[in-house]
């Protein structure tokens, strides 16, 4: 299965071929803004995109970044009481 993470962009080179920075989930992660960016670089500062395996793949607005980053959050809590009940049954 993949995966797609929003992160927010938080710096850029000068051009679409440099790689740029964003925040996923408190890490710093380099992208490839390629795809995204249709202007200059400058603008995608602060934008939330869909992160997958290095790549921007699209623009996220923030709303829809944070409903998503709270769907995850939740899918993690849920799998890890399941560990925790799995666990429980084979003690």
């Amino acid at each position: 299965m993949c995966l797609g993470v929003p992160g927010k962009v938080t710096a850029v080179g000068e051009d679409i071929h440099q790689l740029a920075w964003a925040d996923v989930c408190g890490v710093a992660v380099r992208i490839n803004i390629a795809l995204v960016c249709e202007g200059s670089p400058q603008e995608l500062i602060g934008q939330w995109v869909l992160v997958h395996v290095g790549f921007a793949m699209s623009l996220l607005d923030e709303q829809e970044a944070l409903e998503t980053l709270a769907a995850l959050q939740h899918m993690r809590a849920v799998g890890l009481a399941r560990d925790d009940e799995d666990a429980d049954a084979l003690r």
